[in-house]
């Protein structure tokens, strides 16, 4: 029972378990999520990074036990991750607008895949805490980069 609930929550609902682009489709869940959230509940932008904070040590569990359970490093089909790390990056956004939630989406995909250092040096660490920070680092990047866009006006 345990187990199943592990790989409900880290394959984000079965988002993992999409053919293609298995991180992409749990990014892009997280997204809708978080449209809904703002449109039909007025969300705030630190709202996102209070769910992401709350989740992240449910996904570190999960995560982990997943890891084990398959018998391979940051299995593919682990994408709690990247929704936490999808909602961090929503958080430094100053105004909600298609093209800022895009770009958030962007932004993420673009560090998550990239990662600069200390992202790719977080992956080395154990079981669910290594799947987890890598993608909470690079949505911080991301969270960063739409912030200071805003701040200047170029949204």
């Amino acid at each position: 029972m345990r187990l199943r609930f592990a790989n409900l929550l880290s394959t984000w609902f079965g988002c993992g378990y999409s053919p293609v682009a298995p991180g992409t489709a749990g990014s892009a869940a997280a997204l809708a999520i978080a449209i809904l959230l703002r449109q039909y509940a007025g969300f705030p932008a630190w709202g996102f990074a209070l769910l992401a904070a709350a989740l992240f040590l449910p996904a570190v569990w999960a995560a982990g036990m997943t890891e084990r359970a398959l018998g391979r490093k940051d299995p593919g089909c682990v994408v709690v991750d990247e929704v936490i790390g999808q909602w961090i990056a929503l958080a430094g956004v100053r105004a909600f607008t298609w093209e800022t939630y895009l770009a958030a989406f962007l932004l993420f995909r673009l560090f998550d895949i990239w990662k600069p250092p200390p992202v790719r040096q977080l992956e080395a660490l154990p079981g669910g805490w290594g799947i987890n920070a890598d993608d909470a680092m690079a949505g911080a990047y991301a969270a960063l980069v739409l912030f200071l866009a805003g701040c200047f006006n170029l949204y």
